[in-house]
């Protein structure tokens, strides 16, 4: 269970943010939405212990998510709205890299993706859309119980938004959390919505 109570969050001396609070048990979905600039980023990092609260707490269990870094970060899969790809490291070479961190079978991630037709090419190369493909790709790497998810839709086509859909689904079927930053629909059926 992740709960947060009262989180607030300061930027540059602003509040972004205050008194968010919710909860997402194992299954559960939550789409953060909102207008350009409202926090669903600056929730997301800070949800990944990347970015302090400036109030609230942040439990996982019940317990302070963030006492034992290691661990927090142990149990989540942040991707934010870079791709975080090495240009000059092909596809498969990319989802290795991340595979010898977390485990995970890079050629069921790569399938799960429909990536395997471009596994050889460098990431440099790739259209935005996949790339965004090669960055989710790493979701279908090691269970993680908590997926982060900032705006995971942007540069994919109908399709590649379907086969997000089946991995989110499994994620779900297996116990995981999704929370996503979004302005547009999710194929996330039944998720609960934070207004930011």
């Amino acid at each position: 269970m992740l709960e947060a109570r009262g989180l607030a969050c300061l930027r540059g001396e602003r509040v972004i943010f205050a008194e968010v609070s919710f909860r997402l048990g194992a299954g559960g979905a939550l789409l953060l939405v909102g207008a350009n600039g409202a926090g669903k980023s600056s929730l997301l990092r800070l949800l990944a212990g990347l970015l302090p609260s400036a109030a609230g707490a942040l439990l996982w269990d019940g317990a302070d998510a963030l006492a034992d870094r290691a661990a927090h970060a142990a149990r989540l899969r942040y991707l934010s709205h870079q791709d975080a790809l090495k240009p000059a490291l092909t596809a498969r070479e990319n989802l290795r890299f991340f595979a010898r961190l977390w485990g995970g079978e890079v050629e069921a991630a790569l399938a799960a993706l429909d990536l395997a037709p471009l596994a050889e090419l460098p990431a440099r190369v790739l259209s935005a859309g996949q790339k965004r493909r090669l960055a989710l790709a790493r979701l279908a790497l090691g269970a993680a119980p908590l997926w982060l998810l900032d705006e995971p839709t942007v540069g994919l086509d109908a399709a590649a938004v379907a086969r997000l859909g089946t991995l989110l689904a499994q994620h779900r079927a297996t116990g995981g959390m999704v929370l996503a930053a979004t302005h547009l629909p999710l194929p996330l059926p039944g998720a609960e919505e934070l207004r930011l």
